[in-house]
């Protein structure tokens, strides 16, 4: 199966008012989900139900910008094969609970990607004791 996008995040310090600027600036919908930080980002703003990346504050352990997913069949077997050719890993593999599992990856030029495997049941191990 060849790898596709699959969705994009915008990271910042001040998430409310990037949304405000990429509403303006762009046309899109950003809709803050709810309970949660995170704004969901249609680029389409007549395409109801489809969120094509979303808007969060930035994590520490990651570099501004943007991160582009990429979907893959086997999330272990990518992250072997970009190791043996160079990538380092930037956030180990986590879940999203049942939606998929991620990793975030930085290519051999330092350029940050994430890789996603959907997966209905993903859960994060329980915490060790």
């Amino acid at each position: 199966m060849p790898a596709r996008l699959t969705h994009f995040e915008i990271y910042g310090d001040a998430p409310k008012e990037l949304a405000a600027f990429y509403e303006t600036l762009f046309g899109w919908r950003l809709q803050r989900a709810e309970g949660v930080d995170y704004w969901r980002i249609n680029v389409d703003p007549t395409a109801d139900g489809r969120a094509d990346g979303g808007l969060l504050h930035r994590p520490a352990s990651l570099p501004g910008g943007w991160l582009h997913y990429v979907e893959v069949e086997s999330l272990d077997e990518s992250i072997a094969t970009a190791e043996r050719h160079g990538a380092k890993v930037l956030r180990p593999k986590t879940a999203v609970p049942r939606v998929a599992w991620y990793a975030v990856m930085a290519d051999p030029e330092g350029n940050a990607f994430a890789i996603w495997q959907s997966d209905p049941i993903a859960f994060p191990p329980p915490e060790p004791d």
